[in-house]
């Protein structure tokens, strides 16, 4: 079994926000995605993704900003990370 990750940067900290940006991240070596490669988020929000069986792993801590901050775009704050296990045997795709 090999490990696939998603990141999902959401709106705000509610898992059915909007996906505003990802990343994946596939150990099976199925696919080779880069950041920066689809022009649409695979899913609309977290519980989508949920739904299609990824397995939720970590959630940013919700935080206050600081005064004055609250326009800063140096990073992307709501940051959640999923995780499937595939079987790295190609062409099966069973999944855990």
């Amino acid at each position: 079994m090999r490990q696939q990750i998603l990141v999902l940067y959401l709106q705000n900290s509610a898992l059915d926000a909007a996906v505003i940006g990802w990343a994946r991240h596939d150990g099976s070596g199925r696919t080779q995605d880069q950041p920066g490669d689809e022009d649409e988020p695979p899913y609309p929000d977290g519980v989508a993704a949920l739904r299609d069986g990824w397995r939720l792993i970590q959630a940013s801590p919700i935080a206050a900003h600081v005064p004055g901050s609250e326009f800063t775009t140096a990073y992307l704050k709501y940051e959640f990370f999923f995780e499937k296990l595939v079987d790295r045997t190609p062409g099966l795709e069973s999944e855990s």
